[in-house]
């Protein structure tokens, strides 16, 4: 038998929902500031990892809606991005290697264009409705490691307060899903649940039992039950 995802996605759609509510509660306290409108992507260009979860789903609903030369062209410009990723992530480590700090890094990092493959010629996204949490965030302040952000379009004064999204804290709340989920599998990879990822390798990759290390599933096939 199938392992049963639906219950974890109904959680992570209920996280997915909170993080709508935040941004919508921003907006209407600060509508001059936060300044997302349809065809504005320039958070379609940001660098970020999804977690096990979210990879799940995203991979999921990719796979429910697209097929044939649509499905195509997402998977060859996702393996476009992959391949730019995988050479930022390769220069970032060398960087770390040769004494410079993780935050000098990340800082670094942010500043990489990388366009997502679900973003289409007419600059919207092919998934909007289920995309990641972190894109759901974008044009609010959000802090990562002590560190602020906002998006360099929004009306948003450096110096001024205004209300955070603090990332981490829901990055715990995935992590504590993907590690529950993982659990539950009876998954042979106990660690499979620390696992990101770009949104183009969860786009790529086949979650598979071999993949996700359901030892018991597999069994069950080559016993042919």
């Amino acid at each position: 038998m199938e392992f049963d995802f639906n219950p974890y996605f109904d959680r992570y759609k209920t996280l997915s929902r909170a993080a709508d509510q935040v941004f919508e509660q921003v907006q209407r306290q600060f509508p001059e500031e936060v300044t997302c409108k349809l065809e504005c992507s320039d958070c379609c260009h940001a660098m970020f990892d999804v977690s096990l979860i979210e990879a799940l789903y995203l991979n999921s609903q990719f796979n429910r809606h697209f097929s044939g030369k649509n499905r195509e062209a997402i998977i060859e410009k996702a393996n476009r991005a992959d391949r730019k990723a995988f050479k930022v992530k390769r220069e970032a480590y060398k960087q770390l290697e040769q004494g410079k700090t993780e935050q000098q890094i990340l800082i670094e990092m942010a500043g990489e264009r990388l366009r997502c493959p679900l973003l289409n010629d007419q600059n919207r996204c092919d998934l909007y409705e289920h995309r990641p949490i972190t894109c759901r965030f974008y044009g609010v302040p959000t802090d990562i490691g002590g560190v602020a952000h906002t998006c360099g379009r929004s009306g948003f004064i450096k110096g001024k307060t205004y209300p955070t999204v603090h990332l981490e804290r829901m990055q715990m709340q995935l992590y504590a899903l993907s590690a529950e989920l993982v659990t539950d599998m009876k998954s042979e990879y106990s660690k499979l649940g620390e696992i990101l990822v770009p949104v183009s390798m969860a786009l790529l990759t086949d979650y598979n039992a071999d993949y996700l290390g359901l030892t018991q599933e597999k069994e069950d096939s080559q016993d042919g039950r």
